[in-house]
């Protein structure tokens, strides 16, 4: 049984694989089955994510440029998932989806690809009231003390419950 850690110790060492597999009395095969993950991931680097995604469009590269620009390398996976969806979904698909993030305001994969499986990149963004996302009960300051016409200015009128007949005025 081969052990994996002391493979990928060996191989960060700067060992071939060739010398690795003598080493560890193992198959160059073993070898290379276990290093292939370690060796993609670190040949997709942050500045191949950055021209990858320079290639499918602006937007796609503003989500990679979005998500490596604190802790570029633990947010390396994400970047590399956002341009793995091209393979599955195409690169307009991918540049659409990219955008329509942006616009939400998180440019995430989780997002990217959210859009993508619900198909909604392509759907027009929905027109906006005109109340900043506020509560259907908020009206503002200016509607809050303008008078309204459907009620009547009632200072002067005298309420049902208020008129009193002379009768029962001196009756107290």
């Amino acid at each position: 049984m081969v052990d994996i850690t002391e493979i990928y110790i060996h191989w960060y060492a700067g060992r071939s694989k060739s010398a690795l597999a003598a080493s560890l009395g193992v198959d160059r095969k073993t070898v290379r089955k276990y290093l292939a993950p370690a060796e993609a991931f670190q040949m997709r680097t942050p500045v191949w994510c950055r021209s990858q995604a320079s290639e499918i469009g602006d937007a796609c590269r503003e989500v990679i440029d979005q998500l490596l620009e604190v802790n570029a390398l633990y947010q390396l996976r994400a970047a590399q998932g956002v341009l793995g969806l091209r393979k599955k979904y195409g690169e307009t698909r991918l540049e659409a989806a990219c955008a329509r993030a942006i616009a939400a305001g998180d440019p995430s994969y989780r997002t990217v690809k959210g859009i993508l499986i619900a198909g909604t990149e392509t759907d027009p963004e929905p027109e906006t009231s005109g109340d900043a996302g506020a509560a259907a009960f908020l009206h503002g300051p200016a509607q809050l003390f303008a008078p309204t016409a459907s009620t009547p200015d009632t200072a002067d009128d005298a309420h049902d419950d208020q008129v009193h007949d002379e009768a029962e005025v001196e009756a107290r």
